[in-house]
């Protein structure tokens, strides 16, 4: 089998593609992510992970790149990691008592044969209304600051979702089923050894 890079240095799109057994090594990108694109939500998602693989996929001869990004829209805003306090702040307070898009483009990429594909994969997430105080005291715990829409469904930004629409995987940063179909497409099984 290929070489596979993941090119991400997130812990948690590490987790998934272990979950689904792949073997990979991990190079993170240096493709500086412009959030202020004027591109659809979905287009830009898949623009960002492009940009991100073929970074990557310059390093390699004969390996197959994954790549991902993504990103929060809600009222034709686009939200990316927060980074300080204050953009989180807004961010949540943004989102409470609403439905937003959680959008991650993905792309993957055979070094050897030039072939790529790209992809977004859109989930709804409906959020309780979150006071300031909820809010402040979240946070406070920094866990905000690096998470696209300043929350982490699977931590305790969790407390915030009353329901969602769509692949779970994907709000963690890497919908595993689609990339599981599209890497068939590039002679990669997870379940071929």
């Amino acid at each position: 089998m290929k070489k596979i890079i993941l090119a991400s240095q997130s812990p948690r799109r590490k987790d998934l593609l272990k979950q689904i057994g792949l073997e990979f090594e991990i190079d993170p990108s240096s493709y500086e992510e412009d959030m202020t694109l004027k591109m659809e939500p979905k287009k830009l998602a898949e623009f960002l992970s492009l940009g991100k693989a073929k970074d990557v996929a310059q390093r390699y001869k004969d390996s197959i790149i994954i790549s991902a990004d993504t990103i929060v829209a809600v009222d034709g805003e686009v939200f990316g990691k927060p980074k300080t306090p204050e953009r989180a702040k807004y961010m949540l307070q943004k989102l409470s008592s609403r439905d937003h898009s959680v959008i991650t483009g993905f792309t993957i990429i055979d070094t050897k044969t030039n072939k790529q594909i790209s992809k977004s994969i859109e989930t709804k997430v409906y959020f309780r209304d979150i006071s300031d105080e909820e809010i402040d005291a979240y946070i406070a715990t920094g866990e905000p600051l690096e998470f696209a829409g300043a929350y982490a469904i699977q931590h305790l930004g969790g407390l915030f979702v009353e329901k969602i629409e769509g692949d779970y995987f994907n709000i963690l940063g890497l919908p595993i089923l689609p990339i599981t179909i599209e890497l068939k497409k590039f002679s990669i099984n997870t379940f071929e050894k």
